[in-house]
């Protein structure tokens, strides 16, 4: 399996995230991808190579244009007010406000965050940017007839709606891939979350469609961020009404009861007979994550990873969460492994 990956992920390096109600070091750092590449190299899972440029066009295609224009703008904006730290959300149009796009920096971090954990720095767009060519290029790969392609995406992607940051996500890297595909010529494209939070902006961008059916497990929305979307009574609407599928569990959930889910979507995806699935790739459910907290060992994710390969799809792998664990690479690699096993 070929791996993307660049360096310019670096370029996102923020300093600050606000957790437990102080300023910490981020969770998402550089120091992720360090660790799963170590282990890619270590296993010699397959080529690394870097990607093309795809420029905006395919991310239009997903994302709303003065969103994009408010986050390449964002940093450049906010330094020069004159500010010393970096762009953090402290004001939101909450229930009982007015939607209305404010002119000021300020305002407007507020209008496009949905959380303020997630802060914008020097560098995040372009990193943001990179990232989504890395999906595009590993996603060329399957069009190109390959079997399966790992996009080692930094930051991540499935938190991003058309027109919102946060969960340390700007980009929906899995939602341009999987839009690309489709207008490739796909028919029907599966996309399966795994991460331990739900991928809301995942789940917003496709939640009116019936040619992306969207399949997430993850810690329940009521015990767990992003809270507000991911329960099982979200199904879709409109012509997506039945193709957005959630399977929410509790906190200290076992790999038992979470392969149990994943056995329940594989039989929903196989039902849909997607042309290619896409894995928005988290690791977090691992047992030592220090943001979350289900029980998966090491060695569930060669047995899951066992379990996607069986499908028989061919299969886009995109990285989502997972923290600065030195454990993040074995798991990654041993999802990796265990697909390609079959």
């Amino acid at each position: 399996m070929k791996t993307i990956h660049t360096e310019k992920h670096r370029l996102r390096n923020s300093k600050s995230e606000l957790s437990g109600g102080l300023l910490v070091s981020p969770y998402e750092c550089p120091e992720r991808v360090d660790y799963i590449l170590a282990r890619l190299k270590q296993q010699s899972l397959g080529e690394i190579i870097s990607p093309n440029a795809f420029g905006l066009a395919p991310i239009l295609r997903i994302h709303d244009e003065h969103y994009l224009e408010f986050l390449s703008t964002c940093w450049t904006r906010w330094k020069a007010l004159g500010y010393q730290g970096e762009a953090i959300a402290s004001v939101w149009p909450a229930r009982g406000m007015r939607q209305r796009k404010p002119t000021d920096i300020e305002g407007l971090v507020g209008y496009y965050a949905f959380a303020s954990e997630t802060t914008i720095s020097d560098g995040t767009w372009e990193a943001a940017l990179h990232s989504a060519d890395v999906a595009l290029s590993a996603q060329a790969l399957i069009a190109s007839g390959e079997k399966s392609a790992f996009a080692l995406c930094r930051p991540p992607g499935h938190h991003a709606a058309s027109d919102l940051f946060g969960g340390y996500c700007f980009i929906n890297n899995a939602a341009v891939a999987a839009q690309a595909s489709l207008d490739q010529g796909a028919k029907r494209v599966v996309i399966l979350d795994v991460d331990f939070h739900h991928g809301n902006g995942t789940q917003e961008i496709f939640y009116h469609r019936n040619d992306v059916f969207y399949v997430s497990l993850h810690g329940h929305p009521a015990e767990h961020f992003p809270h507000f979307l991911g329960y099982a009574d979200e199904k879709g609407t409109g012509e997506g009404e039945g193709f957005n599928l959630n399977l929410p569990m509790s906190s200290g959930t076992d790999f038992d009861t979470w392969d149990a889910s994943l056995a329940l979507a594989c039989n929903r995806i196989m039902q849909y007979a997607p042309d290619i699935l896409i894995v928005s790739l988290g690791v977090d459910t691992f047992v030592d994550d220090p943001i979350s907290n289900f029980r998966l060992q090491s060695d569930d994710f060669t047995r899951y990873g066992e379990r996607l390969g069986k499908l028989g799809i061919p299969t886009l792998f995109v990285m989502e969460g997972g923290y600065a664990v030195s454990e993040i690479g074995t798991n990654v690699v041993n999802v990796l492994a265990g697909f390609e096993g079959n």
